[in-house]
């Protein structure tokens, strides 16, 4: 695969058209995958008919690139499924400042899932969870008897881990974990049907009766990681010095930090960016959702998912490691055209690479967030892109979108009436000419 130039000089300032082509040409996608892209519907009624229940039709998101992307020394697009203004923005933004001080640093972890299988009515947990442990082999190769496929692809059943909870409203629980290396899927259908068909043994091997047989979103085994260092010269703006900017983004880090109030939305806000680039290449955000908010308060504490600080050069280092159950197999990144192709768009060859490239659009996400929010504030630059929703819910089309959201711009007044106000100006002024 050729590298690709991650950069988008003046994006933002081409028509839909003219960026489809940059885009067709920079990944390098055939013809039909060009027509695709083109074709509002790409998901035709049929195929999407045979992925839910009680389909009437398809429902779009806006489909956008972000650039400036380098993720250990390599050049990145990475396709966005977002309805919010803003925030291919910003993290375009972001990956540009991010690249002049030598782009992000990721890493992940082997894509380790876990099944639960819930046993009940034992007198002895603890006793059960030792004979399940000496067992484990005889469970281990039983519930890779299930998937062949995986195991030729080098993955399977890895380990089990036996959880006692002692004190419940339903009496003592032994709670039975696999530990599945998913390789490239999600991993759901996999862990979920090994779980049910280690069931019957289990029971055998407790004397219990066995309930629950599914997964676990709280993917703590199957963690990505990215890392950015960003020196003050970058951070420098017309209004605050880098150091003075430093400063303000590790002040209004500690307190998300600290508070759970200020943490919900500032982790929303990393998930602004993992969401849409989830949501574009077909895997399940809920899960990822889940799985993310559910690592934030594992020590008890509900607090940030990113950690920032200051390294002995005096730069913000900030970092992100949290899971990421994502893959390029199963559901829908096969079935949905659009998915394959935004998945060719990246060019990542494995989920793991894919769960890194996720993570640091939320890092990058995150850091303009607090940049905003440590200067000049959240709603100018949010507002100001914001300007061009309102305008098209004031009636204006064509080349009076751009003309009336840029006049509340410059007025720095984003509202309905007044967009209402300045469209009927504009179209009385050409009426009269």
């Amino acid at each position: 695969m050729n590298p690709i130039d991650s950069r988008l000089p003046q994006f933002r300032s081409l028509t839909p058209q003219q960026r489809l082509q940059h885009i067709v040409a920079a990944a390098g996608l055939n013809p039909d995958e060009a027509a695709l892209l083109n074709n509002s519907g790409a998901l035709d009624r049929q195929l999407a008919d045979g992925m839910i229940e009680n389909v009437i039709g398809t429902f779009e998101l806006p489909l956008g690139v972000a650039g400036y992307f380098k993720l250990n020394g390599r050049d990145m697009l990475i396709p966005m499924a977002v309805e919010e203004p803003s925030v291919v923005a910003a993290a375009s933004f972001m990956a540009k400042l991010v690249r002049e001080c030598g782009g992000f640093e990721t890493s992940s972890t082997p894509p380790l899932m876990r099944a639960q299988v819930q046993v009940l009515g034992l007198t002895d947990p603890h006793g059960a969870r030792q004979t399940l442990l000496r067992r484990s082999r005889e469970i281990i190769d039983l519930a890779n008897q299930r998937d062949k496929v995986l195991i030729g692809l080098g993955g399977g059943c890895r380990d089990i881990e036996v959880h006692v909870l002692e004190d419940t409203r339903r009496g003592p629980m032994v709670v039975m974990h696999l530990i599945v290396d998913v390789r490239d899927a999600m991993g759901a259908n996999t862990v979920n049907t090994m779980a049910e068909s280690v069931s019957p043994l289990v029971e055998e091997i407790t004397g219990g009766q066995v309930r629950l047989r599914i997964l676990s979103n709280l993917a703590d085994l199957r963690l990505s990681r990215a890392r950015v260092a960003l020196s003050p010269q970058v951070l420098t703006t017309a209004e605050y010095e880098g150091q003075d900017v430093i400063e303000r983004i590790l002040d209004a880090y500690e307190f998300a930090a600290v508070d759970p109030y200020r943490a919900a939305t500032h982790n929303k806000g990393i998930m602004n960016g993992i969401d849409p680039v989830i949501v574009a290449t077909g895997n399940d955000w809920r899960a990822v959702e889940a799985g993310a908010h559910a690592w934030a308060c594992r020590k008890g504490h509900y607090g940030s998912l990113t950690r920032w600080e200051k390294d002995a050069r005096g730069w913000l280092v900030g970092s992100l490691e949290m899971p990421m159950p994502v893959g390029l197999v199963g559901g829908a990144t096969k079935t949905h055209p659009l998915s394959r192709i935004a998945l060719k768009i990246m060019g990542v060859q494995t989920a793991q690479e894919l769960g890194e490239a996720a993570v640091a659009v939320g890092l990058a996400q995150n850091l303009a967030a607090l940049r905003a929010l440590a200067t000049e504030g959240i709603q100018r630059g949010h507002m100001a892109l914001h300007a061009r929703n309102i305008a098209i819910m004031s009636g204006a089309t064509g080349s009076e979108i751009d003309r009336v959201a840029r006049a509340m711009g410059q007025e720095k007044d984003v509202r309905v009436d007044r967009a209402h106000a300045l469209l009927k100006d504009l179209r009385g002024h050409f009426s009269d000419e």
